[in-house]
């Protein structure tokens, strides 16, 4: 096995595991501003269940990337260095817009559980770090 094919499937690797911390971390953190949230207002726990889950779409797009990579690789192994980098940087772009976007729907939580009418702001507002991933993703597609 070459280091072209190696560090092919390290891209491989790395895409998907980037990916699902990223969603893993940002899951985690609406899901515990919805913890607090259900306590002053347990009647909003749908609108806190949607935000807390938005999140974990970026490990989805590292799922599907990670298997659309993978047959480009089989069909073509000199591509490896190629996957690497496209591995490392979807990956990274998923991890970090899912990190953010979890703050971001964190905060909406905060807010729709004060009494605020902010849950449909907020997941326009959750859209935006999400639209980043959603580009690396269609630029992995596109190689």
């Amino acid at each position: 096995m070459t280091l072209e094919i190696i560090l092919g499937y390290l891209g491989l690797g790395l895409v998907l595991a980037l990916a699902g911390i990223g969603s893993a971390m940002g899951t985690t953190i609406a899901g515990n501003a919805a913890e607090g949230g259900l306590k002053k207002k347990p009647e909003a726990s749908g609108n806190f269940m949607v935000l807390s889950a938005l999140p974990a779409t970026q490990g989805i797009y590292g799922f599907v990337a990670f298997f659309m990579l993978l047959g480009k690789l089989k069909a073509d192994p000199s591509l490896g260095l190629v996957i690497f980098g496209i591995g490392v940087s979807v990956g990274l772009v998923c991890m970090i817009s899912a990190i953010r976007q979890g703050k971001v729907c964190a905060n909406g939580i905060v807010g729709v559980s004060q009494g605020h009418d902010v849950f449909t702001n907020t997941l326009i507002y959750a859209a935006l770090p999400e639209f980043y991933a959603i580009l690396g993703l269609v630029g992995a597609l596109m190689v």
